[in-house]
């Protein structure tokens, strides 16, 4: 997944279930027409596609381009190693995965706490 030094220079992903692909590339520093190209490239991206085809991307999409954006502009992979290395990883995803979630959780909270302490 995503090293914690690369995550720290992107924004925290709100507590929404779905966002718009232009929430989606605001929150991983992507451009729309880069989000559609890798869905056709990586399998593991699939947003949910309502009226007219719009696109709802869910946490766990934000979390695989987040990845995906690491691979490719931050360790240099092309586009087939990345979806290689995507497609290795499925064991030690799961326990990043839930690390970087509970990572992700505790900045939250902590956010909140600190709103709820400036009242």
């Amino acid at each position: 997944m995503l090293e914690p030094g690369n995550n720290d220079e992107l924004p925290p992903i709100p507590g929404k279930r779905y966002f718009t692909i232009g929430e989606v590339g605001e929150l991983c520093a992507v451009k729309p027409h880069v989000l559609r190209y890798w869905e056709q490239e990586f399998p593991q991206l699939k947003p949910v596609k309502r009226r007219g085809n719009r696109r709802y991307y869910q946490r766990n999409d934000v979390l695989v381009i987040r990845q995906i954006r690491s691979l490719l502009y931050e360790q240099g992979f092309t586009i087939g190693g990345a979806r290689q290395q995507l497609s290795g990883e499925a064991v030690r995803d799961d326990v990043q995965h839930s690390q970087q979630v509970i990572r992700q959780i505790r900045t939250e909270l902590e956010e909140l706490l600190h709103l709820l302490n400036q009242r």
